[in-house]
C-alpha cells in the first residue's frame, strides 16, 4: 500500500499513521521527522528548514523533494508506506506522481482527516513534545505524569515554536491556501478517502481501517 495522509496541522495524522503501520505493515515516512532530524543535526538544510517552520510557512519544494526520494528509494519501502506531510502543494503532488511513474509505481489512495478550525488551535497550542525520543503530550488532553517531563525518557518537554498559538493560526491558513486544493486533485483521480477526524481516536482508527480495506 502506498498512501498519502492529508489533513491540517493537529488533525491527528501522526496518531493514525502509527495504527496504520501496525495493521498494514508499511513504513511511516514523515517529512516533519526528516526536517527535525536535519534541524537537530544542524545541517545547512536543517537551518533553512527551521527558518521556514518558525515563521509558520511551507518549506520550499526543492528542500523537500530531495530528502523524500532519498527515503522512498530505500529497501524498507518495498512493502509500502504512508507519506505524512507530503505532498503539501499541487506542484509536490505532481512531482510525486511523476517520480512514482518513473519507478513503475502509483499511489493507492489519499486519506484526508477532516477537523474544524476551532478544534485545531487548542489541540496544537497545548501540545508539548520530547526533543529526545519524539513523544508527544498535551497539557489538557494527554498530560505527562510529571509536568514538563517526558514519561518515557525523562527528558524535559518543549513547546515548539511552530506550536505557539499565533504560529498555529498561520500554519492552518497556509494549509487552507496551499494544501486543501490537493483534496480536489486526488478526488479527480478517484483516490480521495475522507474521514471525520473530530471523533475519539479509536473511532477514527476504525473508520480509517474500514476505508483502507476497500483499496486493498
Amino acid at each position: 500500500m502506498r498512501l498519502v495522509l492529508l489533513g491540517p496541522p493537529g488533525a491527528g495524522k501522526g496518531t493514525q499513521a502509527k495504527k496504520i503501520i501496525k495493521d498494514w505493515e508499511v513504513v511511516h515516512i514523515s517529512t516533519g521527522d526528516l526536517f527535525r532530524a536535519n534541524i537537530k543535526n544542524e545541517t545547512e538544510l536543517g537551518k533553512k528548514v527551521k527558518a521556514y517552520l518558525d515563521r509558520g510557512q511551507l518549506v520550499p519544494d526543492e528542500l523537500t523533494i530531495a530528502l523524500l526520494w532519498d527515503r522512498l528509494d530505500r529497501d524498507d519501502t518495498r512493502k509500502g508506506y504512508i507519506l505524512d506531510g507530503f505532498p503539501r502543494t499541487l506542484a509536490q503532488a505532481k512531482a510525486l506522481d511523476e517520480g512514482l511513474k518513473e519507478r513503475g509505481q502509483a499511489l493507492d489512495g489519499a486519506l484526508a482527516l477532516e477537523v474544524p478550525f476551532d478544534v485545531l488551535v487548542p489541540r496544537l497550542s497545548g501540545r508539548r513534545v520530547c526533543p529526545e525520543c519524539g513523544a508527544s503530550f498535551h497539557i489538557k488532553d494527554q498530560p505527562p505524569k510529571k509536568e514538563g517531563v517526558c514519561d518515557f525518557c525523562g527528558h524535559e518537554l518543549i513547546h515548539r515554536d511552530d506550536d505557539q498559538e499565533s504560529t498555529v493560526a498561520q500554519r492552518i491558513q497556509v494549509y487552507e491556501n496551499a494544501t486543501a486544493p490537493l483534496l480536489h486533485f486526488y478526488k479527480d483521480q478517484g483516490k480521495l478517502i475522507e474521514v471525520d477526524g473530530n471523533q475519539p481516536v479509536d473511532r477514527v482508527a476504525e473508520e480509517v481501517h474500514q476505508a483502507l480495506q476497500k483499496i486493498q
